[in-house]
């Protein structure tokens, strides 16, 4: 079987998938954070701004749920190679996360989405969050695992049976690449979901319908935004200097800085060439001491080139060419921190409006805002690009090629047909899931039943319209 094509056949699987999980921690997160303040409050608004928000978490939700269950699959039948070998490790942190938090998730999501009127307020809030724990949850194991094939620790292999076995599970959770790696996915979440956020409050405050409500999930999207970005952008430089100790062939490559610097190393902004076949790309605009910094926090500090990892990596490993495709590398980090930059720009932007209490009239920055939601998706993908393409060729950094990994029973030909089906399949659910999006997302917010805030003793409204509506709210899921 081409490695390439099973290579093209996970990323294009992952990187779609990839596009909701962001979407739905971030959501389940501010969706929480507004019925917490509504059963604080009692102010109804808060409750239609958490069922309005809450829908399009659903729909993102159930789209994403069908694109991740491929991938499960891929290991067994793409890679059956490397699940072989590491199953035993590997498959532990996705066993707890299918076990545990997937569960957990899946079944609050669908006591919060029946139990409004049926369940008493604070029941049902507890729901939510516990929703909002499991996406996070989720997102800790399958971290983990991810961050062990990254940097493998607490294993041992078995010369018998020629596989890896587990012996320290604690290490996988106090690896610094999870550490480090998990914080930041767990902001560029919020960071995604605030976002989306702002995006449709910018467009209903466009429309200058009922304002009011969304103007205030506009503030909270930017309260969110301020913080979670400014943290995003440390936590992943932070993450930089890890990579760069354990991964220096990734960073060397996310310069193209071909040959080793001793001291003060430049970052260039942008530059022409530099791929396998041009050592010597034209670097334009170097600010001086910040590849330093980014790779080991200190101003003069020393970064390895990419032809002597090469090197050291053929004494340890054996003959053979260890350099990722420096192009991805190097674009795909810039797209990461030049869009992060500019959301940043645009969440100070917003808050002095908020300020100055200009917010909702301030027409070039609703446009800008709204047209902002396709911001993170940016990121996360040049995000995820960076730190797969980057460990290349290793599936597992030093441990298993990933030529070593693939299913030697599985044709091209195979690969080829259900690439194809992939592709078109998602493309239609991507459509699906955008149509939706868009469709839900202007409508207006549903009106209170009775059209009073009044609650019945230990309810959350009129126990036969809640039930009504909580069911037209789970044909959308």
């Amino acid at each position: 079987m081409s490695t390439n094509l099973a290579r093209w056949q996970f990323a294009t699987t992952s990187i779609y998938h990839f596009l909701f999980v962001p979407v739905t921690i971030g959501l389940a997160f501010l969706v929480a954070i507004l019925q917490t303040v509504w059963h604080r409050t009692g102010n109804p608004e808060y409750k239609r701004l958490a069922r309005f928000f809450g829908t399009l978490l659903l729909i993102n939700v159930a789209v994403g749920v069908v694109t991740g269950l491929v991938q499960e699959f891929e290991f067994g039948m793409n890679w059956s190679s490397y699940s072989r070998y590491v199953g035993d490790v590997f498959g532990g942190p996705l066993a707890m996360e299918g076990l545990a938090a997937f569960f957990l998730e899946s079944t609050f999501l669908g006591l919060w989405i029946f139990g409004w009127g049926r369940l008493s307020k604070r029941v049902h809030l507890g729901c939510i969050w516990m929703v909002a724990i499991g996406t996070m949850l989720s997102a800790a194991f399958i971290m983990a695992a991810n961050s062990w094939m990254q940097h493998p620790v607490g294993y041992t292999i078995n010369h018998t049976t020629n596989q890896a076995q587990l012996t320290d599970i604690w290490a996988l959770f106090t690896n610094p690449t999870f550490l480090w790696g998990y914080v930041h996915v767990l902001l560029a979440s919020a960071v995604t979901g605030a976002l989306m956020m702002l995006a449709v409050s910018a467009w209903h405050l466009k429309r200058k319908r009922e304002p009011a409500p969304f103007h205030k999930t506009a503030g909270l999207a930017l309260v969110v935004l301020i913080p979670a970005i400014v943290l995003a952008m440390f936590v992943g430089s932070e993450l930089g200097v890890v990579e760069g100790k354990y991964q220096p062939m990734k960073i060397a490559a996310a310069e193209a800085l071909w040959n080793t610097c001793d001291s003060h190393c430049p970052f260039s902004a942008f530059q022409v060439g530099g791929g396998k076949d041009d050592e010597t790309p034209t670097k334009i605009f170097l600010i001086p001491d910040l590849l330093s910094i980014l790779a080991t926090n200190h101003v003069d500090g020393k970064v390895l080139g990419l032809n002597q990892v090469n090197a050291q990596y053929q004494q340890q490993y054996g003959p053979g060419d260890y350099v990722p495709n420096v192009f991805i590398q190097y674009w795909s980090m810039r797209v990461m921190a030049y869009v992060a930059t500019l959301v940043f720009l645009l969440a100070a932007w917003g808050a002095w409006l908020w300020h100055r209490k200009k917010l909702g009239t301030a027409k070039w920055f609703l446009r800008v805002a709204v047209w902002a939601v396709v911001a993170p998706y940016l990121m996360n993908t040049a995000g995820w690009l960076l730190t797969e393409s980057g460990r290349q060729p290793w599936i597992v950094q030093g441990l298993m090629k990933t030529a070593n990994g693939v299913s030697p029973s599985v044709s091209s030909g195979m690969i080829w047909a259900s690439l194809i089906v992939f592709v078109l399949m998602y493309v239609a659910l991507g459509a699906a899931d955008a149509v939706l999006m868009i469709r839900y997302a202007r409508r207006d917010l549903e009106p209170e039943p009775g059209g009073s805030p009044g609650e019945p003793p230990g309810g959350d409204g009129g126990p036969a319209e809640e039930g009504e509506r909580s069911d037209d709210l789970a044909l959308v899921y």
